[in-house]
């Protein structure tokens, strides 16, 4: 058998290895993302209804939504370490457990103090479950796949945001049934089921390849190799390496990037209820299904993009064009007035900050493995996190400013402007990065 057949046949064993890998664990991991998002971004609906019913502000709300950021943030770094000892699947099935139980206590706020305490909590108990989640697939497949899984993964939240708003709505509509409001049915019934996620976890999602009884061992062999591949870190120890995996030039630009990112996105998709409302809509459900609009937008960005940037060599330069289309889009919003022209451009808006994570975490993972991945993903995660808090809050401020919850676009604008700016540092460091880890000829 000559060598050109040898590696033909290694390319057909990786692919159908792979094929059997994404139909196995990403749906496990899709259910466990999905219900994440689910269980934080459905307080976005219940918005109003508790500022009636507790007595919690516009700004208290920001702040309560953006909270449970500062705890997942805070978290992070040691979750996804503990995460990398005990392994992948103790780990998130921990987690979706833990934050699952949470969420359904959240019916028992009662004002301001009890919703920060309850949205600290609930973002401390899912600290590291998205770092967890690429780190997988850093060990489960080669670099070429990466960019397109991490796509698949995002379909969670993208689905979330399309289903979750009518479905948390129809559960709304559950009010005053056994002397409930409809905001604690959203809360109870959607955080059980998140506990029900976290045994199908434990059951149904193997840690590596070898432990997978659906894969032979030549396809669980070659998934090893591919993921890993020449670049395999054997660091052990956190400690000495600190540098390496939190203090590289590369690990701190994609981490700015990342958090003028989360800014844009989190802070829309906390206040897209508000601002539906605001457009002369009413009825619960409707303003749920009206808000999904983001969801599709954001469903066709993971689904999309990385396929249209796939033939596009210039990591750092689809960053920045992803960004500047954001800004325009904003800008767009800020200018009309037409309440279908503005759920339209949220929608658009919505193909491009979701768009770019795909993109974004696969350039990030291509030069990071073994314990540094472990670090340097939680550590990204951490700063975007920060961001995670920071946009609902500014929107808040924005909110009460203004009296309109729409202002909270001119965010939007400005973190567009700095993830433009970011692009050109961004190739920099990645030219470095490169340089540094290519071989000697």
């Amino acid at each position: 058998m000559s060598f050109d057949s040898v590696l033909a046949s290694a390319d057909e064993l990786h692919k159908r290895a792979t094929r059997k890998a994404v139909l196995r664990l990403l749906p496990v991991m899709c259910a466990v993302y999905f219900m994440a998002y689910i269980d934080r971004t459905n307080v976005a609906l219940a918005k109003t209804h508790l500022e009636a019913d507790v007595g919690i502000s516009a700004a208290a709300f920001g702040f309560g939504a953006g909270i449970f950021f500062i705890s997942y943030a805070f978290l992070e770094v040691p979750s996804n370490l503990v995460m990398y000892r005990v392994g992948a699947r103790r780990w998130i099935a921990r987690i979706a457990v833990t934050w699952g139980t949470l969420s359904a206590l959240m019916m028992f706020v009662q004002g301001d103090l009890s919703f920060y305490i309850m949205r600290f909590l609930l973002g401390a108990a899912e600290a590291g479950l998205y770092p967890a989640l690429m780190y997988m697939v850093t060990v489960w497949f080669a670099q070429s796949y990466r960019a397109t899984v991490v796509g698949f993964i995002y379909l969670a939240p993208t689905i979330a945001l399309v289903i979750g708003g009518p479905m948390g709505g129809a559960l709304m509509e559950l009010d005053s049934a056994l002397g409930l409001h409809g905001w604690q049915w959203m809360f109870l019934i959607e955080g059980a089921v998140t506990v029900l996620i976290g045994v199908l976890v434990w059951f149904k999602l193997p840690e590596v390849p070898s432990d997978a009884r659906w894969l032979s061992a030549d396809e669980a062999r070659i998934l090893t190799e591919r993921a890993v591949g020449e670049n395999h870190d054997t660091t052990t120890k956190i400690r000495g390496n600190l540098r390496e995996a939190f203090g590289r030039p590369f690990v701190i630009v994609v981490s700015l990037i990342y958090f003028f990112n989360q800014i844009t996105n989190v802070g829309i998709v906390f206040n897209i209820p508000a601002i539906v409302e605001d457009l002369d809509i009413s009825g619960s459900f409707v303003i749920g299904l009206l808000s999904g609009s983001a969801g599709i937008g954001a469903t066709i960005g993971v689904l999309l993009v990385p396929r249209l940037f796939a033939w596009y060599k210039r990591e750092a330069s689809a960053v920045g064009i992803l960004a500047a289309a954001t800004l325009v889009t904003a800008v767009a919003f800020m200018l009309s007035t037409g309440a279908l022209a503005r759920i339209i451009l949220i929608a658009v808006s919505m193909i491009f900050v979701f768009g770019t994570l795909p993109l974004f975490w696969s350039i990030a993972m291509a030069r990071m493995s073994g314990l540094m991945a472990a670090a340097s993903l939680a550590f990204i995660n951490t700063i975007g996190l920060i961001g995670g808090f920071v946009g609902p809050y500014l929107f808040g401020l924005a909110e009460t400013a203004t009296n309109n919850p729409a202002a909270g676009f001119y965010v939007v604008i400005i973190a567009s402007v700095i993830g433009v700016a970011l692009a050109p540092v961004l190739a920099h460091t990645i030219r470095r990065e490169d340089a540094a880890t290519a071989p000697a000829a």
